[in-house]
C-alpha cells in the first residue's frame, strides 16, 4: 500500500505565524512534478506539535484538493493527549487523506502494554490505514520488532512503519519480525540515505526529509531501483548524502529546510512557529552552496 520514496512536507507559515496557502500550493505542485510517491503533512518536519487540530483540518482539505489525486497523502495525527489524536483521526478522515501517521506516547516514553493500548485505540478509531512512527530520540522509547509484529498481527489497517532510528539493523530486525506475521506490511526508513540498504532488507522505502528539497533525485533513485539498476540508484544517493549537511545548518533544521525550498524557488519564509532562531544570510548561503554542488 505504501511504498517507495515520501516526503514529510514543511508547512510554511507567513509572517504572522499563519500557514501560508499560495506558498504550500507551490510547494504540493512541485512534489507532485517530481514523481514522488506520496507527501505526509504535519509530520515532525510539518511541526505537528506547534499547529491546533482546527488548523490541521482546513489545511488538510486544502491539501487533499491540491494533491488531485497526484500522490498519496498522509496526515500525521500525533499528540500528546490521546483525545486529540483521535480529533486528529476524524479531521483527517473528513479531509479524504489516504492514510495517518502516528507516533506512540511521547515525553514519559511508553511500555510495551502501553504502546499496545494506544495504537489499539488509534486502530479501532478508524478504518483508515495506520502508519506507525517509531522515532525514539522523540518519543523516548522504541517500538521494537516485536511490539510492531504484534500491533501489525492484531490490526489489519496497521499497514506500515516510519522508523526513524539511525541503525539500519534495527530496521532489518522489524522487516524481518513483521513480515513473519504481514507480508504485506511495509516498513519505511525515516534517514534520507537509507533507501538502498531498507530496499535490498526487504523494506519499503523511506519517508525522509531532503525530499522536500530535490524531489526529483529521490524519484529517480526509486526508478532505477525498481528497474533493476542498482548503480544508477546509488549514483542518485549518492547527492542525496552530499546535500544531508543542510541538517546540521542553523538552530533547528526544520528552518534550514524551509530555506532551502525558498531557494528552490517557491516563495516562501523560512520561519517556524516561535519559538525560533531565524536563520542568518550566512546560514543562507551555505543550503544554496550544497544545492548548487548536488545539482551540478
Amino acid at each position: 500500500m505504501f511504498s517507495g520514496v515520501y516526503c514529510p512536507s514543511v508547512t510554511l507559515i507567513d509572517d504572522s505565524g499563519a500557514i501560508d496557502y499560495p506558498a504550500m500550493a507551490a510547494h504540493i505542485d512541485r512534489l507532485a512534478e517530481s514523481g514522488l510517491n506520496g507527501v505526509l503533512f504535519f509530520g515532525s518536519i510539518g511541526e505537528f506539535f506547534s499547529f491546533a487540530t482546527e488548523e490541521k483540518a482546513e489545511f488538510l482539505k486544502f491539501a487533499v484538493k491540491q494533491a488531485a489525486g497526484r500522490f498519496q497523502v498522509l496526515a500525521g495525527v500525533s499528540a500528546a493527549r490521546l483525545s486529540e489524536v483521535l480529533e486528529n483521526i476524524a479531521a483527517a478522515e473528513v479531509a479524504g487523506v489516504d492514510g495517518v501517521v502516528a507516533l506512540p506516547p511521547f515525553y514519559f516514553g511508553h511500555s510495551y502494554g502501553r504502546a499496545l493500548d494506544f495504537y489499539d485505540a488509534v486502530a479501532g478509531a478508524t478504518q483508515l490505514p495506520v502508519m506507525l512512527y517509531n522515532f525514539p530520540e522523540r518519543t523516548g522509547a522504541d517500538l521494537s520488532p516485536e511490539l510492531v509484529a504484534e500491533l501489525a498481527a492484531r490490526h489489519e489497517n496497521i499497514v506500515a512503519l516510519k522508523d526513524t532510528v539511525d541503525t539500519q539493523s534495527h530496521t532489518r530486525r522489524v522487516i524481518r519480525e513483521v513480515k513473519k506475521v504481514r507480508p504485506d506490511f511495509a516498513v519505511l526508513s525515516g534517514f534520507d540515505e537509507y533507501y538502498i540498504g531498507n530496499r535490498v532488507c526487504g523494506g519499503a522505502g523511506v519517508l525522509s526529509g531532503l525530499t522536500n528539497l530535490i524531489p526529483e533525485v529521490f524519484a529517480a533513485m526509486h526508478a532505477a531501483y525498481e528497474a533493476g539498476d542498482v548503480t544508477g540508484a546509488a549514483a542518485e544517493l549518492g547527492k542525496i548524502t552530499r546535500l544531508a549537511a543542510v541538517y546540521e545548518i542553523g538552530d533547528i533544521f526544520i528552518a534550514a529546510i524551509k530555506e532551502g525550498v525558498r531557494l528552490c524557488g517557491v516563495e516562501c519564509s523560512p520561519l517556524m512557529r516561535a519559538p525560533q532562531v531565524p536563520l542568518s544570510a550566512e546560514d543562507s548561503e551555505k543550503i544554496a552552496t550544497l544545492l548548487r554542488e548536488v545539482r551540478a
